[in-house]
């Protein structure tokens, strides 16, 4: 066998699968990458049992043949190689790897022993691999880290008619993103945020295929498949938290206001969330932190409507900041009350909203 590639494609597929391949595990297999070579280039396959990835990529291939070899191992000698053709060349159970004078000998391990990976093929449902991006993108950091809060670790995603959302919430914030969808109405599926952090590096441009399936989504794109395992469990009613009626809407450049609350924060208590206190009256917003070592505040003008004539507010200054960054342009300020939850979003329709519970007194 005797494939030749661009240093560039092979790096680029493998940029993929190295994330998702474990580098330790009980059983080796997990850290392999399997490679099958055909006449219509490679395909990389590689497992983490949460996580099931496959990448083509372009090349020449004479005499067909597939192998398995240590997968970061492998795409540590790809990146070093100084060429920008990579010469792969199998014989028997040693892979030999050139490229412009550099010359590698690695083993290669017993292919029948693993584990075959399935990629189910369907028409799906299809979408923008952007707007899929900007939807997952724009919620993920709402999705809780900690163990302990189950389907709180994970993105829903839904369909309803014409639309399709993405949800993340820890129970103190919720993240809601609408994209427009022709698919039917479908149950809702839970995807772990760290499986959403690398289907993300897949969604680039061009078209995906979505395919629900028992206890996984299959993604489909251009380069690449993916399975990804879902969690189990029924995903808490956010909408009971999002207020119906709003008292008073403050409106301002996004940036300005992110610039602000990082500058106050500064001087934020750490032992008490961060906190920082948002005062609307007379046009103006006047942000104030105090902490151990001092007070700041800041003033920034602002666009206020609303029935209420000023209103005071405390917030999680870093739960603030995330909310501002899936926000570009003007963000408008909408709150029902000093103690009921406030909504972050973009002055114009983009679909995104940020939903956010106020610190006590």
């Amino acid at each position: 066998m005797n494939i030749t590639v661009t240093k560039k494609a092979l790096t680029d597929a493998l940029s993929l699968l190295e994330r998702v391949i474990p580098t330790r595990s009980s059983n080796p297999l997990l850290t392999a990458l399997h490679v099958a070579a055909t006449d219509s280039g490679l395909t990389l396959s590689g497992t983490s049992l949460e996580i099931d990835l496959q990448a083509t990529v372009p090349a020449e291939v004479k005499a067909p043949e597939d192998f398995t070899v240590p997968a970061h191992l492998f795409a540590q000698v790809v990146r070093n190689l100084g060429g920008e053709l990579v010469e792969l060349t199998l014989s028997g159970a040693e892979l030999t790897v050139r490229s412009a004078g550099s010359d590698f000998k690695l083993q290669t391990g017993d292919r029948d022993s693993y584990p075959p990976l399935t990629f189910p093929d369907a028409p799906g449902v299809s979408l923008s691999a952007a707007d899929l991006a900007r939807a997952l993108g724009s919620v993920r950091y709402a999705a809780s880290n900690e163990a302990f809060q189950a389907v709180f670790r994970g993105l829903k995603l839904e369909r309803n008619a014409g639309t399709l959302r993405a949800a993340a919430s820890d129970g103190y914030r919720v993240a809601l993103c609408d994209v427009r969808s022709d698919a039917p109405e479908a149950p809702p599926l839970i995807i772990p945020a760290r499986s959403v952090d690398e289907l993300l590096r897949l969604l680039k441009d061009g078209t995906v295929r979505l395919l629900p399936g028992e206890g996984q989504l299959t993604v489909i794109t251009d380069r690449a498949r993916m399975n990804l395992k879902l969690l189990d469990g029924d995903f808490p009613d956010y909408e009971r938290v999002i207020p119906k009626e709003i008292k008073l809407t403050a409106t301002l450049p996004a940036a300005a206001l992110k610039e602000a609350v990082g500058r106050v924060a500064v001087l934020a208590d750490k032992n008490a969330n961060n906190r920082v206190e948002f005062l609307i009256q007379d046009g103006a917003l006047t942000l104030t932190a105090e902490g151990d070592y001092g007070r700041a505040q800041d003033t920034l003008s602002v666009t206020q409507g609303g029935t209420e004539q000023a209103m005071s507010l405390a917030f999680n200054a870093r739960h603030v900041l995330d909310a501002l960054g899936a926000i570009d342009g003007d963000v408008r300020l909408s709150f029902s009350g000093s103690t009921s939850p406030a909504v972050f979003e973009p002055a114009g329709d983009s679909g995104y909203r940020a939903v956010m519970v106020t610190l006590r007194a």
